[in-house]
């Protein structure tokens, strides 16, 4: 479980440095108030470059690491869990 814990958190710190190192594509804060219409109206959009590509991998395989680690840990039901109250 340790080595799970580890995966999933390298996991989502290059995940993190993957949206960090991306270009803006616009549409944010700063084109609400039109500060880049000109970047919007005549910017290239490149839809399937390689740092998108390996962001959308490792959003995958967080969200499958975290499913995978839901069912190694359990739900501690019937009679095996520690009591929430002593009697």
């Amino acid at each position: 479980m340790v080595l799970m814990t580890i995966l999933i958190a390298a996991i989502a710190f290059f995940l993190i440095a993957a949206v960090l190192i991306q270009n803006p594509k616009g549409g944010g804060v700063d084109a609400t108030f039109g500060g880049s219409a000109a970047n919007q109206m005549f910017g290239a959009a490149r839809s399937a470059d390689l740092i998108e590509k390996i962001t959308w991998g490792l959003a995958i395989a967080l969200l499958v690491l975290c499913i995978a680690a839901t069912f190694m840990v359990g739900t501690g039901g019937a009679g095996g869990g520690v009591p929430l109250q002593s009697q």
